[in-house]
């Protein structure tokens, strides 16, 4: 049994705690950081956290294995190699790092140290996901052509949450909704070699863009269009297209496809409502069995760094409209 401290308690970080206390033989929190401990005193005591508001004391706690950090994303570099100097694994939230420097500096402390390193993508984990990758490698949509998505959600009522702060959320939802896509494309697809975003501020109550519009080149020449709305319904929504046929996902838990000679299906997966749950549960198990010497976790090192890179390119395109490359990869 893997036992991790959660820093950083809001909705996120208590989403992932509930995922596997109590339910987990692999994983078990056993601490918690929050800036303000008072407010989650309840959530910690029913699952038997120990509470602090200090970061320091938990990285000296020798009885705990790995750090989640679930915080603004500025801390997130800072945070890491503070882990990464105390010995412990790190699980991060994302975006690992808003900078690929940064990123790259983070990772390769934990590997010089042998420490495991993981990051928050669940959607990785839903079953609809793990079909439609299924179907690419199969070759069953034939050669792939093109993949577009779009991940979006009400944001608009957080003025008073650090989502809020254009530092924090450059380019509108790419940091909190559109990091996914970013990930989603990479582990379907491959390498990002291009980027070209526009990105506005329409309706959005405070200053953070509502609306960001990527088109995409892969290093394998398919094209992609990602976009992403931080005000409006709620959506998760990706489909790739072969010359064989297409295939999407919708929400974590409906797949549909149609081939070229009319043969389609609809698919529902029971038992993965948003947020998933299953998926977080999935998630943090697979970093637990990499601490543990199981398999390597899903993401590697090498995809995360990517797609901090990708996102930065993002960030720097929706500043001025201009294309930006992605060489690293």
């Amino acid at each position: 049994m893997i036992t991790a401290a959660i820093v950083g308690m809001g909705r996120w970080g208590r989403l992932l705690v509930k995922s596997v206390q109590d339910v987990s033989e692999e994983i078990r929190f056993t601490a918690g950081v929050a800036r303000r401990p008072a407010t989650v005193e309840k959530f910690s005591e029913a699952r038997g956290l120990r509470l602090t508001d200090d970061f320091g004391a938990v990285l000296k706690d020798p009885n705990i294995d790995a750090v989640v950090i679930a915080t603004p994303h500025s801390l997130h570099f800072d945070q890491i190699m503070a882990a990464a100097a105390a010995g412990k694994h790190v699980f991060c939230e994302k975006p690992f790092t808003l900078h690929r420097a940064q990123a790259e500096t983070a990772l390769s402390a934990l590997a010089d140290l042998d420490l495991k390193v993981a990051t928050g993508f669940n959607r990785r984990f839903a079953p609809n996901s793990m079909e439609l990758k299924r179907m690419i490698e199969a070759e069953q949509l034939g050669r792939l052509l093109h993949i577009e998505g779009n991940m979006s959600a009400d944001l608009a009522g957080q003025a008073d949450a650090w989502r809020a702060n254009p530092a924090e959320s450059p380019a509108g939802g790419m940091t909190s909704l559109g990091i996914h896509l970013i990930d989603m494309y990479i582990h379907l697809i491959g390498p990002v070699t291009a980027v070209r975003a526009v990105s506005k501020r329409q309706t959005m109550p405070f200053a953070v863009d509502d609306t960001t519009a990527v088109s995409i080149e892969f290093a394998s020449g398919i094209t992609g269009q990602l976009s992403t709305l931080a005000a409006g319904a709620q959506l998760w929504h990706v489909r790739t297209y072969g010359d064989g046929g297409w295939g999407e996902l919708r929400g974590l838990d409906r797949f549909e496809y149609l081939l070229a000679e009319g043969i389609g299906n609809t698919q529902v997966f029971e038992g993965y409502p948003y947020p998933g749950l299953k998926t977080l549960q999935a998630l943090l198990e697979g970093f637990a069995r990499d601490i543990a010497g199981g398999p390597a976790f899903i993401i590697t090192p090498r995809e995360i760094l990517h797609g901090v890179a990708v996102l930065e390119a993002i960030i720097a395109s929706a500043a001025d409209g201009e294309a930006r490359t992605v060489s690293e990869f």
